[in-house]
């Protein structure tokens, strides 16, 4: 009777365990399955090309080699995913093979007062050219904190650990970063605090591949909407 009972059990598992992949399965033909969008009326409608995110920011990564040469590169898609966390993906860079070796980076903002580096940082791979901060006139010291140098010309920055890094099949990464220390340049903090007025960070305009400037307040987090409580 256990015997019979047990091999009920047994294959009443197997089943369950065989509609749940083909559940699964089912899911992933769906996610992957292409969809013929249909238009919104009263908008022009692209499709799934190309969205427009924004805002996205010009994070500037920097990064140590096995030689301890400093490289920097510009990316946009990342962004603050905890509160002392942040994240971005990249495809096969320096930058990414420097994370595996290091576990460690520092993060910085691209401004209007140094667009130009920050673009050229982006442009220039430091596989091809590995003086590539020092040819913008940059200058890098260590991080007291972790293993990755600091862009002295970047007045924002933030210290980070590699928390994670999800790996891709084109070589690139998903990267979550701890931050254990940022620091800022005295000449960008109002009362103390960091005023991006000061600052003049800049955002990525995928519309029009445009760097534009982060601008005006124009209203009070968590304050602004009272008025329709």
């Amino acid at each position: 009777m256990k015997k019979t009972l047990f091999a009920v059990a047994m294959l009443t598992a197997l089943f369950a365990c065989s509609e749940q992949k083909k559940s699964q399965n089912n899911e992933n033909v769906n996610v992957n399955e292409k969809v013929q969008a249909k238009d919104v009326e009263g908008r022009k409608n692209f499709g799934a090309q190309h969205p427009v995110i924004t805002p996205l920011p010009c994070i500037m990564i920097a990064t140590y080699d096995e030689k301890q040469v400093p490289d920097v590169m510009m990316a946009a898609w990342g962004g603050q995913c905890g509160m002392n966390q942040i994240t971005f993906e990249l495809s096969a860079h320096k930058t990414t093979s420097n994370l595996r070796l290091k576990k460690a980076f520092t993060v910085s903002f691209a401004t209007a007062d140094d667009i130009e580096q920050s673009d050229y940082f982006g442009l220039v791979s430091g596989n091809d050219v590995p003086n590539k901060v020092e040819r913008a006139g940059f200058t890098a010291k260590p991080s007291p904190n972790v293993d990755a140098p600091i862009i002295e010309q970047y007045k924002l920055t933030l210290e980070c650990r590699v928390v994670s890094m999800d790996e891709k099949e084109n070589g690139g990464a998903r990267v979550v970063g701890e931050v254990v220390n940022w620091s800022a340049d005295e000449s960008i903090l109002t009362d103390g605090k960091v005023d991006l007025t000061k600052l003049k960070p800049v955002v990525f305009d995928s519309s029009s591949n445009a760097y534009r400037v982060v601008g005006d307040s124009v209203g009070q987090a968590w304050g602004s909407g009272k008025k329709f409580k």
